[in-house]
């Protein structure tokens, strides 16, 4: 059977791209999920589709950067299912450009969604996973957080903080908590249409249609993750495009 089987999941960002393949994915091998995202028509669809399949899973409309919002997905999470055994901070903006663009409400709506909600996230599950003395906690950063590229200083640091976020939080696990951090480079999702910069879009949307890859290779490096046995604690995972420079 796999480890997967009959864990409980929340997944933010599960309305589209990565959280949508993952929530595939894990639904596949037994996860009983809660899907979590703005896009109220979207989760419905979604959940419909995966109890169409004899899989389990509910929603919670919800936006990240608002605390309540969060503690109320993981509220109903226990109310639904009895545990918390992982959390995919998944949700997460990209509006790319450069600093003298001076695009300030994008950079702190990036550093209330792309920090904030993970934090947010994070605050909500760790009593539950400290009371059970178990749970995994999954930060997707960016391969952004491990270099800076030009138009991409304010995301890169968002990235460059959940990747610390997560060094911290594995520090601090006391043996009880998993703590996986990763890192996907071009990945054919929504996230590029986030970009207000005209010149930073074209030349993103140009380099992402020849290079990007499927969501699903995030999703089955999600579902490695989580599938290993609980004395082994994936970490830190990369994932590019084979031709991603």
């Amino acid at each position: 059977m796999s480890e997967i089987q009959n864990k409980v999941v929340i997944i933010t960002g599960a309305s589209s791209g990565l959280g949508a393949a993952t929530a595939e994915r894990l639904a596949a091998n037994g996860a009983k999920l809660m899907l979590a995202a703005r896009r109220e028509d979207r989760l419905k669809e979604m959940v419909a589709a995966i109890a169409k399949s004899g899989w389990t899973a509910d929603y919670l409309v919800t936006d990240v950067s608002d605390r309540a919002q969060v503690e109320a997905l993981a509220q109903k999470t226990l109310s639904t299912y009895g545990r918390i055994d992982v959390l995919i901070n998944n949700a997460g903006l990209m509006p790319l450009s450069p600093l003298d663009a001076l695009k300030v409400d994008e950079w702190e709506r990036m550093i209330d969604v792309n920090i904030k909600g993970v934090l947010y996230g994070i605050a909500a599950v760790l009593p539950t996973m400290r009371h059970q003395k178990s749970g995994h906690i999954i930060n997707l950063s960016s391969v952004a957080g491990h270099t800076v590229s030009p138009s991409g200083a304010v995301y890169s640091a968002t990235k460059f903080a959940v990747k610390a976020i997560s060094e911290g939080m594995r520090q601090e696990s006391k043996g009880e908590i998993r703590s996986t951090n990763i890192s996907p480079g071009a990945i054919a999702t929504e996230l590029t249409s986030t970009i207000s910069d005209r010149d930073t879009a074209t030349s993103t949307n140009a380099y992402y249609a020849k290079t990007a890859i499927d969501a699903d290779a995030i999703a089955r490096a999600i579902a490695y993750a989580i599938e290993q046995p609980l004395d082994v604690d994936v970490n830190e995972i990369i994932i590019r495009p084979t031709h991603q420079i």
